[in-house]
């Protein structure tokens, strides 16, 4: 994409947008006080031939066996509250594989990107209709697994979209590896659109992409929707009309297209320097996007398509 993407790009990046996770941490700083006691003690605690000295060494034992009290104490707690940490986190994914699951050969994977409101859902619906796509949203299956009955993630899930964090991208690329592999279990040798699918969503950071790409298959092409803020907003706002959403209103939809372009442009932008994004005018009606859509598809995958 030599142009740039239009009013999109015109937003500025700034640093400190999008989400990151901040750990606290607390340094444990030496116990001078009683350091320096002890050594004040060795220096001084002699008692002389008058009598008058202070003699220090029991004081010295009691400090010492207090502090292997403490110690054992500190320790004693630790293994008591072990299995409460370890049955209240877990695990979130395997360790990495040496290669994907699914090989390039047999699968077909399409990353679908677009600013809020750019039309993804209703172009890979037509997809779907057409030419036999499976859609994997990445939000449906995070909501989906938020919801099922015994879900290992499910409340890890819940309060990573409650406080309005990206959910570990362990999860999500775990939950769509399953759905993949749960459609082609469902579809026949032979049928023309077998593993054909298109990943709605994702990935929303590089980080996802690499973790993706590593685990469970190469993409194939980012299928890119390119549109006007203005446009975007306007059809967003028509929409939270009926919608219900929460995120369709106006300061929402601004810090939408703020999180798009610091944390999901970069990703279109990497894939664009290795020749593999498509982009399609999505400013004109759903029919003429489809239209282009296809035309393009068509032009790259060849008979694949």
């Amino acid at each position: 994409m030599a142009a740039p993407l239009r009013l999109l790009r015109a937003l500025p990046r700034q640093p400190g947008l999008g989400f990151r996770s901040r750990t606290l941490g607390a340094s444990a700083g030496p116990l001078r006080g009683l350091a320096s006691s002890a050594g004040a003690g060795g220096r001084n605690g002699r008692s002389g031939r008058g009598g008058g000295g202070i003699k220090f060494w029991p004081f010295l034992a009691i400090v010492a066996l207090g502090s292997a009290g403490y110690v054992a104490l500190v320790h004693r707690r630790k293994e008591m509250a072990a299995p409460a940490t370890e049955a209240a986190t877990p695990a979130l994914a395997a360790p990495p594989k040496p290669t994907p699951t699914f090989s390039p050969d047999d699968v077909t994977v399409l990353f679908v990107l677009g600013g809020p409101g750019a039309g993804k859902g209703t172009q890979c619906a037509r997809l779907v209709d057409r030419h036999g796509f499976t859609h994997l949203s990445a939000g449906d299956l995070l909501r989906a697994e938020q919801e099922r009955p015994g879900s290992q993630f499910g409340d890890l899930i819940r309060d990573h979209i409650k406080n309005g964090l990206i959910v570990p991208m362990e999860v999500t690329v775990q939950l769509l590896e399953n759905a993949m592999t749960d459609a082609l279990a469902g579809q026949p040798d032979g049928d023309k659109s077998r593993g054909r699918f298109l990943i709605d969503g994702f990935p929303r950071k590089m980080d996802q992409a690499a973790r993706f790409e590593q685990a469970v298959c190469p993409a194939r092409l980012v299928l890119f929707f390119d549109c006007p803020e203005d446009v975007m907003r306007a059809r967003l706002l028509e929409r939270g009309k009926t919608s219900g959403r929460a995120d369709d209103n106006a300061d929402s939809i601004l810090k939408r297209f703020h999180t798009f372009v610091e944390t999901s442009m970069p990703v279109v932008d990497h894939y664009d320097r290795q020749g593999r994004v498509l982009k399609v005018d999505a400013t004109d009606p759903p029919d003429v996007v489809f239209a282009n859509t296809e035309k393009q598809l068509r032009a790259t995958l060849g008979p694949a398509f």
